[in-house]
């Protein structure tokens, strides 16, 4: 390995590194949000709540199995790994986020 391959190879890992630190921060927020609604639901005993609430988990975990597989994807395939993430983050804290607005609506902010 030449000295350009090998800096451009810990620039990569660098890279994805502070990529997956960032997601990891995302996910953790998510969870705390998680627990949070998943409490008030169980008070309330909102099973259709619970259920969303429960798919969110399982999308939480989807997205940690693909930070773990970007960490020893091939440099070819990172962009679109990351932009895969990047999706499946978006769409998991719209749902948070569409979900705490209607257990607010339903069981206030208490």
């Amino acid at each position: 390995m030449t000295t350009k391959q090998a800096t451009h190879t810990v620039t990569t890992a660098a890279t994805i590194k502070a990529y997956a630190d960032k997601v990891s921060a995302d996910i953790q927020q998510g969870k705390a949000m998680l627990e949070q609604l998943e409490a008030k639901a169980k008070a309330k005993r909102a099973e259709s709540e619970i259920a969303a609430i429960n798919r969110l988990k399982a999308a939480n975990q989807t997205i940690e199995q693909k930070v773990q597989e970007l960490k020893s994807a091939h440099e070819s395939h990172v962009p679109t790994a990351k932009a895969e993430i990047d999706a499946q983050i978006a769409s998991f804290k719209s749902a948070i986020e569409d979900l705490g607005t209607k257990i607010k609506a339903q069981f206030g902010q208490k």
